[in-house]
């Protein structure tokens, strides 16, 4: 397999990788590209490659743990709550095309995944999602199996804690999701009530850079009425809201008239409950979908 070829076969798989490691879409492409120049030099440099494949993985998830070990210290500086970058699965794009749409793409899990240590999300991600065995594994993480496997189990009951015990068909998680968004824009606040898990929480990302929430507000009636005054908030700026689906799960991308995009959520559905909404503000996180608007100067024009 030349270098051409391996590039071709074997990025929408690391991509796919790199972006569940980090969630980051930029990232995710600085880290593969970086795999790619490693392996050109090393056949430059003569030498014997067994696998390029096995290669290629390795030096992804050894890059993207560096990258997690650099990002939790800038994270601990971070304006407000960090959100993975969304991504839109209902359109063709390029990355979307490169990312398998299944449950641990959604912003819920990868929010969950936050919570491992670097090398457990590794193991947890290669094992459980990708396939690959603990002998694959602990090499690339320079384990000895038996410890490989004793962190892919310890990371799984962590996961599986916050797993939700119902989750329901694609059908029925997009109809609650129409009719939880039209309670939205209709600010019908019983309505969204009576949707929401007790416990539901709205979690928001400006990054300090767009307006968006400083701490998270948990509760049914407490997270309905603030999404009803969000809802009449972006009224009141010329903002409205386009059903989408953001990895992979129901969502809304906020735009204005002229279609530029100020916000992007994507909501957790499970036992027939909306149990979380996370929404996208930072217009850092935002660029690779489309032309952004600048949600904090349209504020302080108003």
């Amino acid at each position: 397999m030349d270098e051409t070829q391996a590039f071709a076969e074997e990025r929408p798989r690391l991509i796919s990788l790199a972006y569940r490691m980090l969630g980051s879409v930029a990232e995710a492409e600085d880290v593969v590209q970086e795999a790619f120049v490693r392996l050109h030099a090393a056949l430059t440099a003569g030498e014997v490659i067994d696998s390029v494949p096995a290669f290629l993985t390795t030096v992804t998830t050894r890059v993207a743990i560096d990258h997690l070990r650099s990002a939790r210290v800038r994270r601990e500086r971070y304006v407000g709550a960090w959100l993975p970058e969304p991504l839109l699965t209902d359109r063709s794009s390029d990355v979307a095309e490169r990312v398998e749409t299944t449950e641990s793409l959604s912003i819920a899990f990868l929010v969950v995944l936050e919570t491992l240590s670097p090398v457990e999300r590794a193991v947890f991600l290669l094992h459980d999602v990708f396939g690959y065995g603990y002998d694959e594994i602990a090499p690339i993480v320079e384990k000895s199996v038996e410890n490989a496997r004793q962190i892919a189990v310890r990371a799984r009951k962590h996961i599986e804690a916050r797993r939700p015990r119902f989750e329901p068909s694609p059908e029925e998680r997009d109809e609650l999701a129409r009719r939880f968004f039209a309670a939205v824009v209709a600010g019908d606040v019983d309505g969204l009530v009576r949707m929401l898990a007790a416990d539901a929480i709205v979690v928001g990302d400006g990054g300090g850079k767009a307006p968006a929430l400083s701490t998270p507000v948990v509760g049914a009636e407490r997270v309905a009425r603030f999404l009803a005054g969000l809802s009449r908030f972006g009224a009141r700026y010329g903002l409205s809201g386009r059903f989408a689906e953001v990895n992979g799960r129901p969502g809304l991308v906020v735009v204005d008239d002229d279609g530029r995009i100020a916000s992007v959520a994507a909501i957790d559905i499970s036992d027939r409950k909306v149990r979380a909404v996370h929404s996208i503000a930072n217009p850092d996180k935002l660029r690779h979908l489309g032309e952004i608007l600048d949600l904090a100067s349209l504020v302080e024009r108003a």
